[in-house]
């Protein structure tokens, strides 16, 4: 077996030559910055990144030297689908979710979120369009993405639910 190309950097533009190696990330992945991996050919590789924002698709990311380099792509994932016939209750729906902190992908007439039997029967039961589709998928950032929590100004702690 190969030794692990390791990465500890990310490259800050597009190079104009093509990456000699793909790493597909679902979006869970994409937030997670050291770990063994491989490539779509196999390659094993060791993430060593700096702690910071997740990854991106198109994001370039390199060895020590910046002399081998991996190309990430977003992976297909198991995704559900949410539409409907009135864009209010679209709305209605991504309001729900986010005050599930569900992470969702918002796109023109439709939400897509993880695959999950407990949401998408919540969102049957609201009368919303409802599809499994598999897909790269993009969630939002969300008004807290570069930090661990959030805070309320006071000495509550960040990592806590709102309740629903």
């Amino acid at each position: 077996m190969p030794q692990p190309l390791v990465l500890t950097q990310r490259l800050s533009g597009p190079s104009g030559q093509t990456p000699p190696f793909v790493l597909q990330l679902s979006a869970d992945e994409r937030t997670r910055l050291r770990g063994r991996r491989h490539s779509v050919c196999g390659q094993p590789l060791l993430l060593q990144l700096p702690r910071g924002e997740a990854l991106q698709p198109g994001d370039l990311l390199a060895d020590g030297e910046g002399l081998a380099w991996v190309r990430v792509e977003a992976a297909a994932e198991a995704l559900l689908r949410i539409t409907a016939a009135d864009p209010l209750a679209l709305l209605q729906a991504a309001y729900h979710l986010g005050n599930r902190h569900v992470a969702m992908e918002i796109r023109p007439g439709e939400l897509r979120l993880a695959e999950d039997p407990v949401l998408a029967h919540l969102m049957e039961h609201r009368r919303l369009g409802v599809a499994r589709i598999s897909a790269p998928f993009l969630p939002e950032h969300g008004a807290y993405a570069s930090s661990q929590g959030h805070s309320h100004g006071g000495s509550e702690p960040g990592g806590h639910g709102h309740g629903a």
